[in-house]
């Protein structure tokens, strides 16, 4: 049985699950168009604060089925590419999606797991999670966007030695890396994600989804060009009702209210 997307809304909040718990919630073709698709119709939906993305039970995602992929290596390449290409339009969706992405991870996270979580905006993992770029292992190099998140975000010598080495990372050294945001108790990754996620769904929603087009584009722009983008949005910012807001509640001393109850 192929792995299902579970959808729940608390509030502003999005939680959406990954399912398959026999198998580590193993990542299958079926989920990729699902996941995408509720990712892209954030757009639409200015009730929608913040998503958090978890797998269902023990584990986070444990990757791709090497079952599917040895039965996939009898059959023509453009079938695969095909599934990759709808796999990295959901790593594209989580990306552009205009609300903040939290990952939470309890147990392993592995191969594409790895890469799903480093697509989201911000990682809560549990004490004991487990990370690993198991790709190599078995003769891959990754996909799910794993090496340009890992590329972008540390020297290469440390995204090289998760990569080449393919050896379990813990969170704790992901977390000094800077790649994990916090730790959470041992089954707690969720609840503190949730409460994470409520936080930020609270605020801004225009400027939130400015601050990520700003962060996400910063490395492809030279620093001209990230000043000039950096401008520019501040001033449409500036003008529009959420800094309004936010001036006025600092002034006045209260609390500012970005969205109806």
């Amino acid at each position: 049985m192929a792995a299902q997307l579970l959808s729940e809304r608390r509030g502003r909040v999005l939680l959406l699950t990954i399912s398959q718990p026999a198998l580590r919630n193993a990542l299958h073709p079926s989920l990729y168009p699902e996941a995408t698709q509720h990712f892209r119709a954030a757009v639409e939906d200015d009730s929608l604060g913040a998503i958090v993305l978890c797998g269902d039970g023990a584990h986070f995602c444990g990757g791709g089925d090497l079952r599917r992929l040895q039965q996939q290596r009898t059959q023509a390449e453009a079938g695969q590419l095909q599934i990759l290409d709808a796999l990295h339009d959901w790593v594209e969706a989580m990306r552009a999606c205009p609300v903040p992405v939290i990952a939470a991870v309890e147990g392993a996270a592995a191969g594409g797991g790895f890469s799903v979580a480093l697509g989201c905006d911000l990682i809560v993992a549990a004490q004991d999670a487990r990370f690993v770029m198991s790709y190599v292992r078995i003769g891959l190099s990754p996909d799910g966007g794993g090496s340009d998140a890992l590329a972008r975000a540390l020297p290469p010598q440390a995204a090289l030695e998760l990569l080449l080495d393919g050896d379990v990372t813990t969170a704790q050294r992901l977390h000094a890396l800077g790649l994990v945001n916090r730790i959470a108790p041992p089954g707690q990754a969720v609840a503190t994600a949730l409460a994470w996620a409520e936080r930020l769904a609270a605020g801004p929603r225009v400027a939130q989804q400015r601050i990520k087009q700003l962060v996400h584009a910063a490395r492809g722009r030279g620093h001209r060009a990230q000043l000039d983008a950096e401008r520019d949005a501040f001033v449409a910012s500036l003008y529009g009702p959420e800094a309004g807001e936010g001036i006025a509640a600092f002034l006045d001393k209260r609390k500012p209210t970005y969205h109806a109850p």
